[in-house]
């Protein structure tokens, strides 16, 4: 009974509240009449001045012509209000009519659907508690099941895998002696189970024996399917462990990252002079570009040769190696800034970018629409090739991005001049 006497209030609540938002304004007509007879009262007074003379004709009847368009005015303004609120009538209407029908209908269907009578569930002697929340699903919950699994279904290659991998879980990744000998037990049921023979080949890759690691993987890459969801995981790992443990694999792409240093050899560097430096590095740099000629699939290599040619200001070198790397992937909008920046660098003073140069940095525009370098350069470009309003409009967007005391405006807004004085 509490619960419906409670909705009633809530409803007479906002009923009572709404009652102002029903009412609607009376004001326009009484406004006009207002308005109306002090502009009667104008024209009179207007009239006595030009009888008795004080006023000339022509002024009176400029004054009266105002007057009138001013009462003009008024009737249409009236009109207009009163067509607004005719307008309005629906939205006026539409909020307390949602307003008393929400609570109207939710008090409709309580009474329909609840049980107003029933008292709260806690409160009733002997009621059945809500049933507790599943346990977590966790490593050993996990290994567990794997095992009762496994004693229900013992030649199941399924099961086994399952322990196996619940075992690995278990041990952070490693593939433990237990994990491996369910692993084996999985093989021999099912020789094809690509999860144990990859789980095989990772506990021997563990246990120091990479060559029978990368075998097996390699073994299970030629005989997998070519669409299977675990080849790319596959063979990066055999990629991983045939680089770490020196093994040749045929038909992998080989790295073309340059052998680190030793310390010897560290400090056999810095005991040169930094000419000999200098030249050292360059025969780094091209021993790098000499690989790459044998392997020109190898993208990272042609990245790390033009960032090295671009800090030996080898520019010509490092536009084309970003070229390179762009054609068996397109470069990011950072390496576009640097691939830009290495074409800029050959320009003379005055010079426009080639039209190499240009695709760059529309690339660049494109992906950065407010780069400095791009806005600059291909204002250059617009400039040059005879289009100064699109010179002046870069320009000027780059004019405003630069702070107050930057030593390039005097010379832009110069340029700005220039390119809108041209005919």
């Amino acid at each position: 009974m509490l619960e419906f006497v409670l909705a009633l209030l809530a409803t007479a609540t906002v009923g009572a509240l709404l009652i102002p938002l029903l009412r609607a304004p009376r004001r326009s007509a009484a406004r006009l009449d207002g308005e109306l007879a002090i502009y009667r009262d104008q024209l009179d007074e207007i009239e006595r001045e030009r009888t008795a003379g004080t006023i000339a004709e022509r002024d009176a009847d400029a004054a009266r012509l105002e007057i009138e368009r001013r009462a003009l005015a008024a009737a249409d303004q009236s009109a207009n209000r009163l067509t607004s609120q005719a307008d309005s009538l629906l939205h006026k209407v539409l909020a307390p009519a949602l307003a008393l029908a929400i609570p109207l209908l939710a008090l409709g269907l309580y009474l329909h659907m609840g049980r107003p009578g029933l008292p709260a569930a806690p409160t009733i002697a002997g009621a059945p508690r809500p049933s507790a929340p599943a346990e977590p699903m966790d490593i050993a919950r996990l290994v567990r099941m794997a095992q009762d699994r496994v004693t229900a279904q013992p030649n199941d290659a399924e099961a086994q895998s399952a322990l196996g991998e619940a075992l690995t879980l278990e041990a952070d990744g490693t593939v433990t002696a237990a994990a491996a000998a369910a692993f084996r037990k999985a093989v021999a049921m099912q020789p094809g189970d690509a999860r144990a023979v990859y789980y095989l080949g990772l506990h021997e890759a563990q246990s120091g024996d990479s060559r029978a690691a990368v075998e097996r993987w390699r073994a299970l890459e030629a005989s997998s399917p070519p669409d299977a969801p675990y080849l790319p995981m596959l063979r990066s790992e055999i990629t991983r462990v045939a680089r770490a443990a020196n093994i040749e694999v045929p038909g992998a792409p080989q790295s073309t990252t340059p052998p680190q240093p030793s310390r010897e050899q560290q400090d056999a560097m810095a005991a040169l002079t930094p000419e000999q430096r200098q030249q050292a590095i360059r025969g780094m740099v091209e021993g790098l570009a000499a690989r790459l000629k044998d392997n020109p699939q190898d993208r990272a290599g042609w990245l790390r040769l033009a960032n090295a040619w671009k800090v030996l200001g080898e520019n010509a070198n490092a536009v084309d190696a970003y070229a390179r790397a762009d054609t068996l992937a397109p470069v990011d909008a950072r390496l576009l800034a640097d691939w830009a920046e290495a074409h800029v660098r050959q320009l003379k003073p005055g010079e426009a970018p080639s039209p190499a140069a240009v695709a760059v940095l529309q690339r660049l525009e494109k992906a950065e629409p407010r780069n400095g370098l791009a806005l600059f350069y291909l204002g250059a470009a617009a400039f040059a090739a005879g289009d100064k309003k699109a010179a002046a409009e870069r320009w000027k967007t780059l004019l405003a991005m630069l702070p107050a005391d930057a030593p390039i405006r005097a010379m832009l807004e110069e340029r700005i001049r220039e390119a809108e004085t041209a005919k």
